[in-house]
């Protein structure tokens, strides 16, 4: 079985501004700002030379312009959510997001 017949979500080649928070080794909060290859309702995969550690929990701030969405006038908003990294290799690391996020303008 390839890769694409084990995914249950539809992704999308999205490159999205997105800033992420954890706990580091000394128990302070630490950040960086990246940004995503693609993304679905489960995670995104994030472009990075220094992925983090397989399992580290993560809350990640994701820029989502809505331009192109007449609904929402044509704000940007800001969806908040967290999870942990599931995979790293030579391009990034793939994070499964939680099912708690929050949608909010931006």
């Amino acid at each position: 079985m390839d890769k694409s017949d084990r995914r249950k979500m539809e992704r999308f080649d999205l490159e999205l501004a997105a800033k992420l928070t954890w706990t580091g080794k000394d128990k302070e909060h630490e950040s960086i700002e990246l940004m995503t290859s693609n993304i679905c309702a489960d995670g995104a995969f994030i472009i990075t030379d220094r992925p983090l550690p397989k399992g580290t929990d993560v809350k990640m701030d994701l820029i989502l312009p809505l331009d192109r969405l007449h609904e929402f006038g044509g704000r940007q908003s800001r969806l908040d959510a967290s999870g942990f990294v599931i995979r790293t290799d030579q391009q990034g690391m793939a994070i499964r997001f939680d099912k708690k996020y929050e949608i909010s303008p931006y």
